[in-house]
């Protein structure tokens, strides 16, 4: 009894008490809402705050290696511009100058050499020679220089391995190249001036900088290797992995991904010309925490709070009023005619009974709709059928003349062919008041007909009926090809004199059973074609049944559906073809559904 009481309470709650409830369980959800906000926000501002620090690491980074590149660039001016370009190695040695040059920057570069195009060593400064056996035309560095003659080539960080000198082995160096041109005499060649930078003095520009209590900094070349890592050597003997196949894919920015399942900020900044990139690389469980930023959204979020009640208080009116809007759609979509839409009932006790009045009219509305197309659906059915029951007594007195005479002049078998014929015609005609006969029935019928007819007109056409087996117990509409033919008796053979021919064909086509009535007589133009099917179609003919070409198509649509009925063609002179197309089902399915 509490139970239906509370049922009862529920179903019949106000817009009143609706409002108060509503505002009720918001205020609890404004707290969820509170704690959700605070939390993104925090992390958002953190997030904004490590990516703003990391950048300008970066750039600080990025201006001491570009610095520091600069001046390995300037000594490759210096060598190229002030030593190799003014000097003819056929007349002099520039060994002192290139080992001037070498000495003021030794503590960051290991070798100085000049090669020629053909990978003959012309000068080397500290080192004396190459390595026994190597042909550094071979190596990729010595192609890509000579392909591309403007541009400086930086290899990623290598085991120096080119020069024979023993205070040299086992010393890691990047290697700068660059085309310049030789002098030796008159003429000129192509070669290649060689620096190897000192990997250490590159690194001591990039160690020991800190990210956060995690963080770190690596730098990787266009191609996505590795030129510096804190923990490089891990990487280099495989027990420990870097991002660096999608790092290469970077651009200069921020970027938060996900890597061996732990989340990270990553900042990349290009260094100059050279293609490389810096990245830094913050943890998740990395990130400071802000005392004075948490400080200040907290006052944020006190001033947020008013408006967070004030889109509550809009919520609620719009969690009210909703309701009405979507009866207010249903009723619109009624009004359109959709009357099978399903009327909204929820809301307030008040909407969902006014929601149920509208659909239970809408139903009313809908079963008296189907009543009255039912109906007249039954009227043109109605009419239909009258118009197939139809049998122009001029027919049926003309007929019994043709019996009284062929009696009275002893052609007794000639008159017991036309009266069972006649017998025959009427009893397809009625068929128990069916309208779906078989194939089978209605050629009988149709061929009953021109028995009679080519007895009255004395023999002046011939006719044929040609139909397959298989077709025989497909089911047609009664009625359907007899005024076809009558058709064409009456108009296409009335100026003929003896030789006209009528033609019936029934064959089967995939899915669709058509029927074909053709006739030599006089035809018809296109357009008297189109208007037998038209509103301008005779009904029915002065001397025979009554029911038209027009009604034999209407008929089949109205059992059949649109897709199906006649076809004429015909042209002056040439005769006249009638197409008639129905579905191919057997009778015993159709009379099985109920067809009549």
């Amino acid at each position: 009894m509490e139970q239906k009481v509370s049922a009862d309470f529920i179903k019949k709650t106000s817009i009143r008490y609706t409002i108060f409830i509503y505002f009720t369980v918001s205020a609890l959800v404004t707290i969820l809402l509170i704690g959700i906000v605070l939390y993104m926000q925090m992390s958002r501002q953190l997030t904004m705050a490590v990516q703003e620090e990391n950048q300008a690491v970066l750039g600080q980074i990025n201006r001491s290696v570009d610095s520091y590149l600069r001046t390995i660039m300037k000594l490759s001016d210096s060598l190229y511009y002030g030593v190799i370009k003014n000097a003819d190695l056929d007349m002099e040695s520039i060994n002192s100058q290139i080992t001037l040059l070498y000495d003021n920057n030794k503590d960051s570069i290991a070798n100085i050499a000049l090669l020629s195009k053909e990978g003959e060593l012309l000068e080397a400064v500290p080192a004396a020679r190459l390595k026994t056996g190597l042909d550094v035309k071979q190596e990729q560095w010595f192609g890509n220089t000579l392909a591309r003659t403007d541009n400086l080539h930086f290899t990623t960080p290598h085991v120096q391995y080119i020069f024979d000198n023993s205070e040299n082995q086992y010393r890691w160096v990047i290697t700068l190249t660059r085309a310049v041109e030789i002098t030796h005499g008159t003429s000129t060649e192509q070669g290649i001036l060689l620096l190897d930078i000192k990997y250490s003095s590159l690194q001591q520009i990039l160690e020991n900088i800190t990210l956060g209590n995690q963080g770190y900094l690596y730098m990787i070349g266009n191609g996505g290797e590795l030129i510096y890592h804190p923990k490089m050597q891990l990487i280099e003997t495989g027990q420990m992995e870097e991002n660096l196949g999608v790092a290469a894919g970077y651009r200069d920015g921020s970027y938060q991904e996900t890597y061996n399942g732990e989340r990270r900020e990553v900042s990349v900044k290009s260094v100059g010309y050279t293609g490389w990139k810096l990245l830094s690389v913050t943890p998740e469980q990395g990130l400071p925490l802000s005392n004075l930023k948490m400080r200040l959204f907290a006052v944020f979020v006190v001033a947020s709070f008013l408006l967070v009640l004030v889109l509550i208080n809009t919520f609620i009116s719009s969690r009210i009023t909703t309701p009405i809007q979507k009866l207010e759609k249903s009723v619109n979509a009624i009004e359109a005619g959709d009357l099978d839409t399903e009327v909204y009932m929820g809301g307030s006790y008040e909407i969902r009974h006014l929601g149920r009045s509208i659909g239970d009219m809408a139903k009313r509305i809908k079963t008296l709709m189907e009543d009255i197309v039912a109906e007249h659906e039954a009227k043109r059915k109605r009419e239909f059928d009258t118009l197939q029951s139809q049998i122009n007594p001029h027919f049926l007195y003309n007929t019994l003349d043709i019996i009284v005479w062929m009696i009275e002049n002893e052609q007794k078998q000639e008159a017991v062919k036309v009266v069972t014929a006649l017998a025959r015609f009427f009893r397809i005609s009625l068929s128990k008041g069916k309208s779906i006969i078989t194939v089978r029935d209605e050629l009988e019928h149709v061929g009953n007909y021109l028995t009679i007819q080519q007895m009255r007109f004395k023999n002046k056409f011939i006719y044929k009926i040609t139909a397959g087996e298989e077709v025989m117990e497909l089911a047609c509409l009664k009625l359907m090809l007899q005024p076809l033919v009558e058709n064409a008796i009456y108009h296409g053979m009335e100026f003929m004199d003896g030789d006209g021919e009528i033609s019936v064909e029934v064959h089967r086509q995939g899915e669709e059973l058509q029927f074909s009535v053709s006739d030599n007589g006089l035809g018809m133009t296109e357009e008297q074609a189109a208007n037998l099917l038209g509103e301008k179609a005779h009904v029915s003919s002065r001397r025979g049944s009554g029911i038209g070409v027009k009604n034999v198509n209407e008929r089949i649509r109205l059992y059949f559906g649109e897709d199906y009925g006649l076809a004429i063609r015909s042209e002056p002179d040439e005769g006249t073809r009638i197409l008639i197309r129905l579905p191919a089902q057997p009778y015993t399915e159709m009379t099985g559904r109920g067809e009549k």
